[in-house]
């Protein structure tokens, strides 16, 4: 959506459409995706808006970063929040908006996740249909092997076993999942008891949060956010946008390096491997200071064999990345967030400047230095946050906002094939590879052109001759054409085909 009134519109119409098949309001109207700096009205819709839009249909409108959401009046009473002092403004709202969400509608923390999971409420029968779907979609795209990062907030341990059932043969025709549940775990009787449950799951945790997202103002920062207002009536903020202490505004820790310890040391001695989402640059110190805390319990080889994993890690200064390898702990990246959020098409601010500041925005997610130092990398998409598309994720990483961070097309396709495989424990299987003897995972694309190429503005030294082995990638400049998924194989099974 190009503007605040064409997604009224928008939603204004899907309201009607629905109106059709259920006059009686009962399904949540599911809207995903706005992001209001790419509006020129540089705002949110309202409570007020989403009601007229809406006809006084529940309504849960996600913003593009899925961290928060604005929520029509139907939608709060129906989640039960009407009278939480959080909602009213009468207690502490947890949130980077408005002291009283009520006014605006926009929720995010706690009220978002308990008015989440009521929007998310769905039939069976629609479940195992937009699995299926999702999944069959992903395979026209090249997808062999999907993380799955389940959660409370998100899914049901039914749900994710369902998945799990749909996938777990090449026969059915979709992708490998590799399975995470995001469930805090105190002791490894609560670890065992999980995996009892879900035998299956490569960690436990992925969408385990230390902290939110930038754009939702909820990832916990060392610094307040940029882009508080010095006028907090206007009209996208309302009340005084401070911490509990009367500071302004850093954004939600949502654990503490203790319950991050306590939650590696218990699946490590489960046998599985513990995974974290973490953003900011605050949450990023607790998670650091978890690892070393968890290395005191169970000692220093102990987290290393773990094989620990990072969501996002957006933030990583020199002490970071020196704390990280000695931990052993990989990465889970998503390049495309670069382009997403940190510039606009066209050289326009994107939001994480607008949130950060250029010279915060411009240290995020340094590609080259992690990979220069060897810290396990893989790279990802976050959907649906941003689009399953494997080569944009490629293309943004030679991309880098900062050139000193670009990295080539070959480290950034390696991240993305067997650095997935890897981060998951699975890379002893071959997969991830082109070889005798590997899995029969890969996908057959069509590019106009092909070639070797190290990140724009950076040097490279590489072989011409053809018994260098040196792999040629389709052309990813700007202006290339993005290359076309014609043929998915799982385990040597079709689950994509267009020949």
């Amino acid at each position: 959506m190009r503007s605040l009134g064409e997604a009224l519109a928008v939603l204004h119409g899907r309201s009607r459409r629905l109106e059709v098949s259920d006059p009686s309001g009962e399904r949540v109207l599911l809207a995903f995706g706005w992001d209001e700096q790419a509006w020129p009205e540089r705002r949110a819709f309202t409570r007020s808006e989403l009601d007229a839009a809406c006809g006084g249909r529940a309504v849960y409108a996600a913003r593009v970063d899925v961290h928060s959401a604005v929520v029509s009046s139907a939608m709060a009473a129906r989640a039960g929040i009407e009278h939480d002092p959080a909602w009213t403004g009468t207690g502490l709202s947890g949130s980077g908006w408005s002291d009283a969400p009520a006014q605006t509608g926009l929720v995010t923390a706690d009220l978002h996740h308990t008015v989440r999971a009521v929007a998310h409420t769905l039939t069976a029968e629609h479940r195992t249909r937009l699995y299926r779907d999702t999944l069959a979609a992903w395979a026209a795209r090249g997808i062999v092997s999907v993380h799955e990062m389940s959660g409370e907030h998100l899914d049901t341990r039914a749900g994710l076993a369902e998945l799990h059932a749909l996938t777990s043969d090449p026969a059915g025709g979709l992708p490998h999942l590799a399975a995470y549940r995001g469930e805090l775990c105190r002791t490894a009787d609560d670890a065992r008891a999980l995996l009892a449950e879900l035998p299956f799951l490569s960690g436990i945790g992925g969408d385990l949060n230390v902290d939110g997202s930038i754009g939702s103002r909820t990832a916990a920062l060392r610094s307040p956010y940029s882009d508080l207002p010095a006028d907090p009536s206007s009209a996208s903020f309302t009340g005084t946008l401070t911490n509990p202490d009367g500071t302004p505004w850093t954004g939600n820790l949502y654990l503490n390096a203790d319950q991050i310890a306590h939650h590696l040391a218990a699946v490590q001695e489960a046998g599985v491997q513990g995974a974290f989402h973490v953003i900011g640059d605050r949450a990023m110190d607790e998670m650091v200071l978890g690892l070393q805390v968890a290395a005191q319990i169970t000692g220093d080889s102990a987290v290393r064999a773990g094989h620990h994993r990072i969501e996002h890690a957006l933030f990583v200064d020199a002490t970071t990345l020196a704390a990280l390898l000695v931990r052993g702990v990989g990465l889970s990246v998503q390049p495309a967030f670069d382009t997403a959020f940190n510039t606009r098409a066209g050289g326009g601010q994107g939001v994480y400047v607008t949130r950060l500041g250029a010279a915060r925005a411009g240290s995020l997610m340094p590609f080259a230095d992690l990979a220069q130092a060897g810290v396990p990398l893989a790279f990802g998409s976050d959907t649906p946050v941003t689009p399953v598309d494997p080569w944009q994720g490629v293309r943004a990483a030679t991309g880098h906002e900062d050139p000193d961070q670009r990295i080539s097309a070959g480290a950034a396709f390696r991240a993305h094939t067997r650095g997935g495989w890897r981060l998951a424990g699975l890379d002893h299987t071959g997969a991830g590879q082109l070889r005798v003897g590997a899995p029969a995972h890969l996908a057959v694309w069509r590019a106009e052109q092909l070639g070797v190429q190290a990140a724009p503005g950076r040097l490279a030294s590489w072989s011409e001759e053809a018994r260098a082995g040196t792999p040629l990638l389709p052309d990813l400049s700007p202006d290339a054409p993005t290359p076309e998924c014609l043929h998915t194989l799982r385990d040597g099974v079709v689950i994509h085909d267009t020949f």
